[in-house]
């Protein structure tokens, strides 16, 4: 389950349902790995976006945060980071 809050912006209809495109690889491995809630804080820092992440499942806890100048930007680094992290905790929970 994904759960994503917009702290002090708005985020237009369209951009959710881009991020969460852009996450299904990562909900599929979570699922996976089982007992998957993962929970997205969106705010904007002066002109910048923070974007930080926190994932709970079965096989543990870890958090992440990205930081840049675009919305774009920040949500590829946090997909990114995310699908790797999660991709590990697959692998680790199977051994």
């Amino acid at each position: 389950m994904v759960k994503l809050n917009p702290a002090n912006c708005v985020l237009k209809p369209s951009q959710r349902r881009q991020l969460l495109s852009w996450l299904k690889r990562t909900m599929r491995l979570g699922e996976r790995v089982g007992d998957f809630l993962l929970t997205i804080t969106v705010r904007r820092v002066g002109r910048a976006y923070e974007m930080a992440a926190n994932v709970h499942d079965a096989a543990g806890d870890f958090g992440c945060r990205a930081r840049g100048q675009t919305w774009r930007d920040v949500c590829r680094a946090i997909v990114r980071t995310l699908a790797v992290r999660i991709h590990s905790q697959r692998l680790s929970a199977a051994i």
